[in-house]
């Protein structure tokens, strides 16, 4: 993709972190715009963002949970008929769940799968019809560092960014084989400056701001500097697109320890306990 002007772009969890930041760029770089959250007040406050910096951008919003097939699936049709095209689409949506896997319960698993997980194929299956009809779309799906490597504390979130990791992996081949002009990428951002530490459901005793601080102190990269990264892997159809040193550091180290960095998580976990 050698320009974003003029580009129909869906970004859900709009309303706040990565999404906003991503919203705001595509603004500048020209792109109409569908953004959706299920926080409202998120939503108003991106749309002021974009109409300071312009007031050439079409801008739609709906207040939006991307857990729910049938919205998403209706919000697309709503799209489509908006724009008359897809070109773009970024499930971004996304929440954190800070636990070991036995303190975790089917509840709180089924939430954080619903929306990392499922998030992601509700927007591909509800998109991906019109976008097929776009003759240069992308598809861009939000894993994590934690979709490349399993870390203690963290198996919930493991397990649906791992899932987006390997469901975008085979949409992207699948696509290559049966529909070339949609690309398909999966991003895999280290430590993002954003509240989605300070949003995660946590077990009861523990301590939500020395969780949060704990995350601060490993969130290296801004939102904005990490929807410039996103952006400029998207115009390259990167199949991986790592966002921060440190997701360049831990996919270096899984590609060169194999399974056995989890001897080195395990270490890391018990020397942040002790501290």
């Amino acid at each position: 993709m050698e320009t974003f002007v003029n580009k129909v772009a869906v970004v859900t969890g709009a309303g706040s972190g990565i999404g906003q930041a991503l919203s705001i760029e595509l603004a500048k770089l020209g792109c109409q715009l569908a953004l959706s959250d299920i926080n409202a007040e998120g939503l108003t406050a991106t749309v002021d963002q974009i109409n300071a910096i312009t007031r050439e951008t079409n801008v739609h919003t709906q207040v939006l949970d991307v857990s729910k097939q049938e919205d998403v699936t209706d919000y697309a049709q709503v799209v489509f008929a908006e724009f008359g095209a897809v070109d773009l689409l970024f499930n971004n949506a996304g929440v954190a769940l800070s636990a070991m896997l036995d303190d975790v319960s089917r509840d709180d698993f089924n939430w954080l799968m619903n929306i990392n997980f499922w998030g992601v194929v509700n927007g591909c299956e509800a998109f991906l019809p019109h976008m097929k009809q776009s003759p240069n779309a992308h598809i861009i799906n939000i894993s994590s560092i934690f979709g490349m490597v399993s870390v203690p504390g963290q198996g919930t979130y493991n397990a649906a960014k791992f899932a987006v990791r390997g469901y975008t992996e085979c949409l992207r081949q699948e696509m290559a084989l049966t529909c070339p002009s949609v690309m398909v990428s999966a991003v895999h951002p280290g430590g993002i400056s954003t509240q989605i530490a300070r949003n995660a459901r946590i077990p009861e005793g523990e301590d939500p701001e020395e969780l949060a601080k704990q995350f601060d102190e490993v969130a290296h990269t801004t939102p904005e500097k990490a929807a410039q990264i996103i952006l400029a892997g998207v115009k390259k159809n990167k199949a991986r697109i790592m966002v921060g040193w440190d997701a360049h550091i831990v996919h270096f180290v899984c590609r060169l320890l194999g399974a056995r960095y989890m001897k080195l998580t395990q270490w890391l976990f018990k020397r942040k306990k002790q501290n």
